[in-house]
């Protein structure tokens, strides 16, 4: 398959041959919790795939990359193997099946999609659900080689003053500063000269993903150019991967993710900010 992401019709008519997993994550003041809706039902044969215990847990910033044999040891475990054909969705507002996407990508995961629309439409679709849940183990070799999928400041700091564009998809108010953070003690406003596609505008209503003849729009009107390269960012790294997926879409993969988002940026009093509208270039 040429696209990142795959039908919940196709989902049912592979679901012997393919490896599910729910990577839901709610914001911490949603006073939902993604683990326990996954306990009280899933896709059937669905493992839960948990960003903030597959992390970093030495970093102060939320759900950060962990490194490669911690996150090796995390997926043999759940029972994953690196030969297995995967298949993410969410239940989420803020589409973190993206991010687990991301994840397996830098690890260097061959075959690895998003459910389109995720377990909202498969509900609705009056597909079946389950509440049983498997254990098993796998051999899940340590990656040698892996992707560029996921950047620190540093990179973002280069990218400023260099052909690389900078991505944020948070909303547009707090790209400009205008309102305030949803973490205490971040600075408002946004990376100096980065562009703003607030990653809802990337959804229909239903949850799946725009056409691509509109989510190439979306970009182009956000002065996006397709010839550069592009890192994303976001509040913690979770939105940012939505961007990084609708890019896919397009055929764009020469797209990373600030790791630290604003979280980290927005903490830093080093680190160089802006607000107001995004320019266009």
């Amino acid at each position: 398959m040429m696209t990142p992401l795959v039908s919940t019709d196709w989902v049912l008519d592979n679901l012997d041959t393919i490896t599910v997993l729910d990577a839901s994550w709610h914001m911490p003041d949603s006073g939902r919790n993604a683990q326990l809706e996954y306990y009280e039902l899933h896709i059937p044969g669905a493992i839960y795939f948990d960003i903030d215990v597959i992390a970093n847990h030495e970093s102060s910033l939320p759900h950060t990359l962990p490194t490669a044999k911690f996150f090796a040891q995390a997926i043999e475990y759940l029972g994953i193997r690196n030969t297995d054909t995967l298949v993410i969705y969410d239940r989420s507002m803020v589409r973190s099946a993206a991010r687990a996407w991301q994840m397996f990508l830098h690890f260097g995961h061959r075959e690895v999609y998003v459910l389109d629309g995720g377990l909202e439409k498969w509900i609705n679709e009056q597909k079946p659900l389950s509440s049983h849940i498997n254990r098993t183990y796998s051999n899940y070799p340590t990656p040698e080689r892996f992707g560029n999928k996921f950047c620190a400041f540093n990179k973002v700091l280069e990218a400023i003053d260099n052909e690389t564009q900078i991505i944020d998809a948070r909303p547009s108010d707090r790209f400009e500063g205008t309102a305030p953070e949803p973490r205490p003690g971040l600075r408002s406003g946004h990376i100096p000269g980065s562009l703003n596609v607030p990653f809802s505008s990337l959804f229909n209503e239903d949850g799946t993903y725009k056409d691509i003849e509109t989510l190439q729009g979306i970009f182009t009107e956000a002065g996006l150019d397709f010839t550069k390269p592009v890192i994303t960012s976001c509040g913690s790294g979770v939105t940012a991967c939505a961007l990084s997926l609708a890019l896919a879409i397009l055929g764009k993969h020469d797209v990373t993710v600030y790791d630290g988002s604003w979280t980290e940026w927005g903490m830093r009093d080093d680190l160089p900010i802006e607000t107001g509208p995004a320019p266009r270039k």
